[in-house]
């Protein structure tokens, strides 16, 4: 690796507000040798996720802050080009957290080899990654869906949004309803993904459109939107309800922290089950998880659908536009 470089993606300055591309700043670097027991990794994909909002801000989370300049970092799949681990192998195609550059220098224990032949690189950040875990624990043990349960996914068209949707579907649900920012989501959502029925939220009231997509009310909520979506899911969730609490997008980029859901009172008089969860507290459901997916995936049962912005340099980009919902399904970034 002598006097190989690689361009990396530092935060220049902590967002107030939306973040913008003067937040961000495109670094040349050295690529050192690998020590004893690390290995150099060429990375081919890496994932931009909405969590990554929080933690360009200095307060303290379920994980540390991005440090000011210096390298951000996420989920990243790529090719083993030097090895001082008799682990791994160059020419490995491994899953790891140092996204944000072209190469990163990794410790071999915290990289898991992964199998290019059985699917895409990408697929391993996404319906077999974080993403598709996400939608899989939070739907069926947070909120703990059940084949008879009407189901109601926010934020549906996104990467976790149309897994959860379609896994709630492949477990029985006799209804799942999505929301989405446009038409042409909306459509995506009950055409291609097979929702029930999904409306578009710029259109009107979630409240409103919610109750007349489930006139009958849900069981099942998968929030990934928080704010007025979690206001009309509490609505419209049954008694014994379930919401699974995954992500709340309306909000990150608000200056002042946003109003809580003010009919927070049928939660009591209705029995609902409002769960926050982290995805990392459940790595001992990984196995069943790979297994069933694989399955799905394998059987042409489960569609994955990607948007691609191609080059490092474009990262940033591809991050301000996967919180402005330019994305269908997963939001990736491949690299040169």
């Amino acid at each position: 690796m002598t006097n190989q470089t690689s361009r990396e993606v530092h935060l220049a300055a902590r967002p107030t507000g939306w973040p913008t591309a003067d937040n961000f700043r495109l670094v040349e670097v050295a690529v050192p040798e690998p020590r004893p027991g690390q290995v150099v990794v060429r990375n081919l994909v890496m994932s931009v996720d909405p969590y990554m909002r929080g933690r360009m801000n200095d307060v303290e989370s379920y994980v540390p802050p991005f440090r000011l300049g210096e390298a951000l970092d996420g989920g990243a799949v790529g090719e083993v080009v030097a090895s001082a681990s008799p682990d791994l192998a160059v020419g490995d195609t491994v899953l790891h957290g140092l996204g944000w550059r072209e190469y990163a220098v990794a410790d071999a224990d915290k990289v898991r080899k992964v199998d290019p032949e059985a699917a895409p690189p990408s697929a391993y950040l996404g319906a077999l990654g974080m993403v598709g875990m996400t939608a899989y624990v939070g739907l069926l043990d947070i909120a703990a869906m059940r084949p008879r349960d009407t189901v109601f996914v926010s934020g549906a068209a996104g990467a976790v949004g149309s897994i959860a949707g379609q896994i709630a579907k492949l477990r029985g649900s006799p209804r799942v309803i999505g929301s989405a920012g446009s038409d042409e989501k909306v459509e995506y959502l009950t055409r291609e993904l097979g929702f029930d029925a999904a409306f578009n939220y710029k259109k009107g009231p979630v409240a409103e459109q919610l109750r007349e997509a489930a006139p009958d009310g849900i069981d099942v909520y998968f929030d990934n939107v928080g704010g007025d979506h979690l206001e009309a899911a509490i609505s419209s969730l049954n008694r014994f309800g379930r919401a699974a609490l995954c992500g709340a997008i309306s909000g990150y980029n608000l200056e002042e922290a946003p109003p809580g859901p003010r009919n927070l009172w049928l939660a009591i008089t209705n029995r609902l089950t409002l769960r926050g969860f982290i995805v990392g507290d459940h790595a001992d459901r990984t196995p069943d998880f790979l297994a069933e997916a694989g399955r799905w995936l394998r059987e042409g049962r489960l569609r994955v659908d990607e948007t691609v912005v191609e080059g490092i340099e474009n990262a940033p980009d591809a991050f301000l536009g996967m919180l402005r919902g330019r994305n269908v399904g997963k939001m990736l970034v491949r690299l040169g």
